[in-house]
């Protein structure tokens, strides 16, 4: 290897190490903000943040939609999904291996709690018609509709070719001005959060 590639090299690895450092310092302060909420602080943050997603379009036109099952520290969304599963598809995503799957949500008593520690529909065999919205949770976006996720690429795998509507939610403290990106990122369509709204 020549003297020019290797100083590229050492200079991306760099970078690299540099953005991990950020996405670190981020996590870590989120999970700090996380942890003074109250469940009272979580749940109005929801109906807030729910209320506006059932006023969207999108929503009301969709026949199917992707959510997550909040874990503790997550924007809660049992609530929602219960509510909505008599009149839509809900979706729920299921992790195998390095691939998220879509299976049906049918009712709590059918999740199952997996290694991971996400509840998810086990027993359901997996989704694979039209996917017409996306609710995606993330520990920060920000404000060009970048989503700074758990690290493990799963949505964004998930997305890679796919043409739905992808509608972020958070907290309003999990709302950036800038995230550190990655090429195979993948932009949000909107960002919900209980006060702003980024289209």
């Amino acid at each position: 290897m020549n003297v020019f590639f290797k100083k590229l090299l050492n200079k991306l690895k760099r970078k690299k190490h540099i953005e991990e450092s950020e996405k670190t310092k981020i996590r870590r302060r989120i999970r700090n903000k996380k942890n003074i909420l109250s469940d009272m602080e979580k749940s109005q943050s929801s109906n807030a943040v729910f209320d506006k997603i059932e006023d969207l379009p999108a929503f009301k036109n969709a026949k199917s939609v992707l959510m997550y099952w909040s874990l503790p520290d997550e924007l809660p969304t049992h609530n929602f999904i219960v509510k909505w599963s008599t009149k839509k598809q809900m979706l729920l995503p299921m992790v195998k291996g390095d691939k998220m799957l879509v299976k049906p949500f049918t009712s709590i008593d059918d999740l199952r709690k997996s290694d991971m520690g996400i509840w998810e529909p086990e027993a359901q065999k997996e989704y694979l018609r039209q996917i017409d919205l996306v609710i995606v949770p993330g520990i920060a976006f920000d404000k060009s509709k970048n989503r700074l996720g758990r690290g493990k690429g799963y949505y964004d795998r998930y997305f890679n070719h796919k043409n739905i509507v992808k509608v972020g939610v958070c907290y309003d403290f999990q709302l950036l001005e800038v995230v550190p990106t990655e090429p195979f990122d993948v932009r949000m369509d909107k960002i919900i959060t209980p006060n702003y709204t980024i289209s």
